[in-house]
């Protein structure tokens, strides 16, 4: 690419000196005739032409100056444009475009001053020549203010589109980042309750079996096969989510207010009675607000059979306009316990504020309580 400019400028170069060596020749008018000088005026305007790219404006301005002294040296006219076009262009592209206009302005009135001194006919002059000039010197700067523009907007089009590259990028990790904490969400419930109901039941078991009480052991292990086989069905349908490829997922919750009399009954076997009170009419909840609210619940029974030593749950589900509002009160310890420990409380709060709404724990005396308020967009 430098090669070829290098050789473009070149080519330009050797135009202006052939240009301005022919109109020297010519000798037109002046008091001094063709000489060796004034062909190195030639030359050293066509030399100048190599410098337009790196050095615009000097360029311009050295190029005026050359004009400038070979007038004064009273040469033979040789005319503005040719000489100035291409200096005034690279002015103007690079962005000197007001240098540009005031160059060529003040060539154009010494020009004439010294045609005029000269003897130059006004007819002739400000006729022919002089519109002929400010026509190619003033299309000569608007070609270069226009490639400028051009190529400014080329580069904010560009630098748009890297932007929205890197936007999408940034959304497209931030929507995997998120999937991943859901995910991490999602294995921390279901792992969370399932163990902390196996834990439970196996010590039952362990202690039925002591005391020769098969009856109680069986019991105890069917729930711990029922808890095992649901977090089993849970945990496959997450994996199977997770292999599904990005644009053919459609994440449906893994966990359902439509199982919550399941998950209540699950954690009623492993001995710690729950009951459910549903407020208001049912209806169907979007897929994100419905697996958010169930994992809240899950959650929330899970502190009060590890942490609160409870003997009764209260799960109490209000419908209301725009919004579902659960409450999960327990009568364990309280202020000494039910707080959940760990990720719990933290993870439902994430949750619960991830889709707009709010989620409260308050310890008492008399229990432990988690209230939370979620968002339901009604539908026509």
């Amino acid at each position: 690419m430098r090669r070829r400019q290098l050789l473009l400028d070149g080519c330009l170069g050797a135009v202006v000196t052939l240009v301005v060596a022919v109109a020297i020749s010519a000798n037109v008018g002046g008091e001094r005739g063709p000489d060796l000088g004034a062909y190195l005026f030639a030359l050293g305007l066509g030399l100048l032409m190599l410098l337009r790219r790196q050095h615009p404006a000097l360029t311009l301005l050295a190029t005026a100056a050359g004009l400038a002294g070979y007038y004064i040296a009273d040469y033979p006219p040789i005319g503005l444009a040719v000489p100035a076009a291409a200096a005034l262009y690279s002015a103007a592209e690079y962005g000197r475009t007001v240098l540009a206009v005031s160059v060529a302005a003040v060539l154009l009135a010494g020009s004439s001053f010294f045609r005029l001194r000269d003897g130059e006919e006004l007819g002739y002059l400000f006729g022919y020549e002089l519109p002929w000039s400010v026509a190619i010197m003033a299309g000569a700067i608007a070609l270069g203010d226009g490639v400028r523009n051009r190529q400014l907007r080329s580069a904010q089009q560009r630098q748009r589109e890297r932007d929205l590259l890197q936007a999408s990028r940034q959304e497209a990790a931030r929507r995997i980042e998120n999937e991943r904490l859901q995910v991490a969400r999602d294995l921390h419930d279901v792992l969370a309750h399932t163990t902390t109901v196996i834990s439970l039941q196996a010590d039952v078991a362990r202690e039925a079996l002591d005391d020769g009480d098969t009856t109680a052991a069986r019991s105890a292990l069917a729930v711990i096969r029922s808890a095992s086989g649901q977090a089993t069905q849970e945990l496959r349908s997450t994996v199977t989510l997770l292999r599904r490829p990005a644009e053919q997922t459609s994440r449906a919750p893994v966990g359902s207010m439509a199982h919550l009399d399941r998950l209540a009954a699950a954690t009623t076997d492993s001995g710690l009675p729950v009951a459910v009170h549903v407020h208001g009419r049912p209806v169907d909840l979007p897929a994100v607000v419905d697996a958010t609210a169930y994992r809240i619940v899950q959650e929330a029974l899970t502190n009060a059979v590890r942490h609160a030593d409870a003997t009764l749950v209260d799960i109490h589900v209000r419908y209301l306009p725009g919004r579902l509002d659960l409450t999960v009160k327990d009568d364990g310890r309280g202020a000494d316990g039910g707080s959940g420990g760990g990720h719990g409380l933290a993870g439902m709060r994430e949750r619960a504020e991830l889709i707009g709404g709010t989620l409260t724990a308050t310890a008492a005396r008399d229990g432990f309580e988690v209230a939370a308020s979620l968002p339901v967009e009604e539908t026509p």
